[in-house]
């Protein structure tokens, strides 16, 4: 992978992204061996090459001198340094005097000459604006031409946020201006150049982030760093820098030869001048008519002489010229790291429960529910997938099983209020939960119709835990938070997703409670530790929350722990489970069990159209609640009081092995002509093992007031399967395995 896209979200940043050595601009200045004069530095001590053999170095402060400085150190002649200003008095200039390089006051390079190279420099005296020339010229005969017009600090990253940055005249650039984010600047982005000033600057900066950010701010010794001598003696004099961002030539822009402005696309000083003359007084449109500042380098070098030219052509200020809006990225990334972001993985992303990869060995084959990866069943040996689920389901009704149920989820509530916020989005009453206990709970939207289920548990008074649906986790704490904010903002009361904090390891089947006797001290007993409660415990040393509730029908217990000790925990339940010949089941096994005992799953049994009433739910409705639930109103909708509803109900097919497809139609009358009226359909439909039959869940037109009723589904290729409407609980109808 070339490059990798990394998106962080920090609680403050610092930006101390430095600054460009800005070059100026004169005629020719695009021969081969026209540099900016850091870059030959950076040639000599970074590469150990001298890029020429005689240098003329043009500055207008006092950073160009250390180019010939290096030049000179590198064994090479230096012709002269011509710096703009009448009369450089920094100790830069007098460290070359001494040096015997010949510096050239009052003057500038106005054009460079050669064909396919530097073979001279013509030196003019200019004024002290930088805006003609003021007496003859000079050749100097030379093969290097270096040139600095001061820096440039580096507001790139900082014009993404949205700031606009601001023009500075101390440091003769523009700097970042002022943002609404915790972000801070330090440096010579800042226009600070001087070391210690700018090591200073970056403490002052790490100390305001640090307090911005929220975390504690620890004693540092950078402060007594910043002031010792070897570092805050700075006694260097520095001279004040020039303005020059055009050297004038004896012909006008227009007829000189041409002065490069943006050497990647080519745009010139006559170019930008042309623009102000065809009306384009605004920065932006004078870069889309010229291409300035355009491509990956986004104004870095030319950007501020260019303003400058364009200032000057309007007869106004660089600060009342502004700049260009610089885009991301900063550095040209490849199309690779930030294209396909919306494909494959990165389009649905996979999600891993912390056993996926036990699962993985042990061959499990999985289906996406949600964009988690759960395990659907174990195959063992050359077993199909219906041997396999039997096997699974047997082994739950007549031993002990257990599921990943990791993948549920659980979204943390807390809050003075969250009781009253419960008893408001689940249709049953939540204000007498005591803590410990747990309750299975309705959600509606506001049309009455069914949108999630789950077991909820009170941990304190003002605290609970929600469990919902696998797929329909992310939307119900989005509708939480919308219900909060919009309806109830008044309630004190706080939603987290703990999803992926909490694994939960839940086993089921009669010996449940014997294998996790084996692995916790906790009293399990049916007086002490009752269905639908909940404790806190050990389980094999780990702290854990053990749920008393059942999705199976049997004796079950949740067990929820911390995600990265689940794997610790989920070995230790099978070192424990083998004399119950503990068993792993995946997700179509937990289907069947759940339909032999009526449990309905959203969005399979119901579609969005269906009230509480409709499926037989009506136990878990409390119309005398203070606050009016979501979806009370509703469900009193004349439509959802019609009769002739569809409503959940059981299906037993007269041939116990008849296979009824989820989908099928339903009719009453099988000898209807085409088109048959339809009354209902087939939500579910699996064959028990435990059962020795196929059993089926439908939704059928007034389907509750007629049990014992006959109704057929006539398929594909002329079968009709003929089916009793009876219960949804096909097995334990009292509930005596799960209360055991």
């Amino acid at each position: 992978t070339r490059h990798r896209l990394h998106k962080v979200r920090a609680g403050s940043v610092i930006l101390a992204t430095g600054a460009h050595e800005r070059p100026l601009v004169f005629a020719n200045n695009d021969l081969p061996g026209c540099m900016v004069a850091s870059s030959i530095s950076h040639y000599i001590h970074r590469y150990a090459v001298v890029p020429g053999r005689s240098l003329v170095v043009m500055t207008s402060n006092d950073s160009g001198y250390q180019c010939a400085l290096d030049w000179c150190d590198a064994g090479r002649s230096v012709v002269a340094i011509v710096d703009t200003r009448k009369a450089p008095d920094g100790a830069v200039t007098e460290k070359a005097l001494q040096r015997g390089i010949q510096v050239i006051t009052g003057s500038a390079i106005i054009e460079a000459k050669g064909r396919r190279r530097v073979m001279g420099a013509v030196v003019a005296p200019i004024n002290t604006g930088a805006t003609f020339i003021t007496g003859d010229t000079q050749l100097l005969p030379c093969d290097t031409i270096a040139t600095s017009g001061g820096w440039s600090p580096t507001v790139h990253l900082s014009c993404h946020t949205g700031s606009r940055p601001v023009w500075s005249e101390a440091c003769l650039g523009f700097v970042p201006g002022s943002t609404t984010e915790q972000r801070f600047s330090a440096g010579a982005v800042t226009g600070v150049n001087n070391l210690s000033d700018a090591l200073r600057d970056g403490v002052k900066s790490g100390r305001d982030a640090v307090e911005a950010a929220g975390s504690l701010l620890a004693d540092s010794p950078a402060d007594s760093f910043i002031t010792s001598p070897s570092v805050a003696s700075d006694n260097d004099v520095v001279c004040a820098a020039m303005p020059v961002y055009l050297v004038p030539h004896s012909q006008p822009c227009s007829r000189a030869p041409q002065q490069f402005v943006d050497m990647q696309n080519d745009v010139t000083a006559a170019g930008i001048e042309m623009s102000t003359r065809e009306g384009f007084e605004s920065i932006e449109h004078v870069k889309r008519y010229t291409a300035l500042g355009f491509g990956t380098d986004q104004g870095k070098t030319g950007n501020v002489n260019g303003m400058a030219i364009v200032a000057k052509a309007l007869n106004q200020s660089i600060a009342q010229t502004g700049t260009t809006v610089f885009r991301p990225n900063y550095t040209p990334v490849s199309f690779g790291a930030v294209a396909g972001a919306h494909t494959d993985v990165l389009f649905d992303p996979q999600r891993f429960t912390p056993m996926h990869e036990w699962h993985v060995q042990r061959g499990a084959q999985f289906e996406n529910v949600g964009q988690w990866k759960r395990p659907y069943y174990y195959p063992e040996g050359t077993e199909t997938m219906e041997q396999a689920i039997a096997r699974e389901q047997l082994a739950v009704r007549n031993g002990v099983g257990i599921l990943d149920a990791s993948t549920l989820g659980k979204i943390d509530i807390q809050g003075s209020d969250a009781r009253e916020f419960l008893g408001r989005v689940y249709t049953n009453a939540w204000a007498k939960l005591a803590p410990g206990k747990c309750r299975y709970g309705l959600m509606c939207g506001d049309d009455g119709m069914v949108k999630d289920d789950g077991v909820s548990a009170c941990l304190a008074d003002n605290h609970f835990l929600m469990t919902t649906t696998t797929g329909g986790a992310a939307a119900v704490l989005a509708s939480l938070e919308i219900y909060h904010q919009t309806d109830w903002p008044e309630l004190d009361v706080y939603f987290n997703s703990v999803t992926d904090h909490w694994a939960t390891l839940s086993i089921a089947g009669p010996d449940s409670r014997k294998l996790l006797s084996l692995v916790t001290d906790l009293e399990l007993s049916p007086e002490a530790f009752g269905f639908m409660e909940w404790r806190e415990a050990t389980v094999v040393g780990v702290p854990a929350r053990i749920f008393r509730i059942s999705f199976t029908g049997d004796l079950s217990y949740e067990i929820n722990v911390p995600a990265h000790y689940a794997q610790r925990v989920w070995d230790a339940l099978f070192d424990a489970g083998r004399p119950f010949n503990l068993t792993p089941y995946g997700t179509e096994t937990m289907h069947v069990l759940r339909a032999e005992k009526g449990f309905i799953i959203v969005g399979q049994d119901t579609d969005g159209s269906m009230t509480p009433i409709d499926i037989n739910h009506g136990w878990a409705v409390a119309n005398n609640k203070p606050f009016s639930y979501l979806g009370k109103r509703g469900m009193a909708r004349a439509d959802c009081l019609r009769t002739d509803r569809k409503q959940l109900v059981g299906l037993m097919t007269t041939d116990p092995l008849a296979n009824l497809p989820e989908g099928a139609q339903a009719v009453r009358n099988p000898a209807q002509s085409i088109p048959m009226s339809m009354v209902g359909h087939v939500t579910s439909s699996y064959y028990s093992a435990f059962l020795q039959r196929r059993i089926a869940m439908g939704v059928i037109k007034d389907g509750l007031q007629r049990m014992g009723e006959m109704v057929y589904f006539p398929l594909v290729g002329g079968q009709i399967i003929e089916a009793e409407i009876c219960s949804t609980v096909f097995l334990d109808p009292d509930s005596s395995r799960q209360k055991i």
